[in-house]
């Protein structure tokens, strides 16, 4: 949506009270269309904010010409405050990131009783097939001499 076009495109990405909205202006009219908009963002403090314009095995070839960082002054409460200092990893409310998983419950002990019993049952069902096998397969090979 933004190759060849004869004028600039513009992004802001604004994150407010853990709130991460991004806006865009692709058709150079100056009004701002929302892209994204996640409530529940909790990202770190202490980190850098750094942009680029590679697009990896693409060829691709985008500008970066300007960047204009505001620092809001938003009013927090003592609490806010507390739970914005004790967030180490970026994180967002009601969405799983992968490898972030909850770990699965442990089995019940009737359901691992039951697994264990019915994988014996099929090793000895297997043993004995094998061993009615193995004697037909002796017969039909021995020589009979008449």
């Amino acid at each position: 949506m933004v190759r060849n076009l004869q004028h600039d495109t513009f992004l802001v990405i604004r994150y407010v009270k853990r709130r991460l909205t991004v806006l865009m202006d692709i058709d150079g009219k100056h009004e701002w269309r929302d892209c994204i908009d996640v409530p529940g963002v909790r990202l770190p403090r202490g980190y850098y904010f750094g942009t680029s314009s590679v697009t990896g095995d693409l060829s691709d070839n985008h500008d970066i010409i300007s960047l204009k960082l505001y620092q809001l002054t938003v009013e927090r409460t003592p609490e806010e405050e507390k739970r914005d200092r004790e967030v180490f990893l970026p994180v967002v409310d009601n969405l799983k990131l992968p490898g972030m998983e909850a770990p699965l419950e442990p089995m019940s002990g009737l359901a691992l009783f039951l697994i264990v019993f019915f994988s014996l049952v099929a090793i000895v069902f297997a043993i004995v097939i094998g061993i009615i096998v193995y004697n037909k397969w002796q017969e039909q090979s021995r020589k009979h001499f008449y």
